[in-house]
């Protein structure tokens, strides 16, 4: 029973972030459904340990993760208002079609660059992108990312800093080339 305990742990460890990363972007950006999730996941995993395979735990849980936030997603997506509709109701109305046209490819051009920060990030400093992904993209207050982390709010401060001075440094002249367009 000890090993599984500890084996358990080690997942867990390994693993929680994630869980709660897929919980998070599949249940609509919903940080209280994506921690049920994540501890409903680790639950399930915890229950039936001693008939899973360990070498695909990581599949396991991303599925399940995935799955169980998509299942929330259906039950409950009706029944909260999602940010972007309020957002969008109150925006005036466009002039053109063009205006609209451009503004949409913009916001293309910005998820890219997203996409391409996000990697370089994860590429250039695994722990950098884990606090700006809790931080900024999950908007989990920063006492709260620390705990998550293990790590004291300093060191996140720290971390954060120097994670955006090299976003900024790398990817600036793109970013600022963004906003001339518009």
């Amino acid at each position: 029973m000890e090993t599984c305990n500890r084996e358990f742990n080690e997942i867990y460890k390994k693993y929680k972030n994630l869980v709660l990363k897929v919980a998070y972007t599949n249940s609509g950006n919903n940080y209280d459904a994506a921690d049920d999730i994540s501890q409903e996941i680790f639950l399930k995993l915890y229950e039936n340990f001693d008939s899973l395979n360990t070498e695909r735990v990581g599949g396991w849980l991303s599925k399940s993760a995935r799955n169980s936030a998509i299942n929330f997603r259906k039950k409950y997506g009706r029944e909260l208002p999602v940010e972007d509709d309020i957002l969008r109701s109150e925006e005036p109305s466009r002039e053109s079609a063009e205006e609209d046209y451009l503004d949409h490819e913009l916001e293309a051009e910005r998820r890219i660059l997203h996409e391409k920060i996000f990697a370089g990030l994860s590429e250039k400093n695994p722990r950098w992108h884990e606090a700006i992904l809790l931080v900024y993209y999950m908007e989990i207050p920063q006492a709260k990312a620390a705990e998550i982390m293990g790590i004291h709010v300093s060191v996140l401060h720290s971390m954060l800093h120097r994670a955006r001075r090299w976003i900024k440094k790398t990817y600036g002249a793109e970013y600022e080339e963004m906003k001339v367009i518009k």
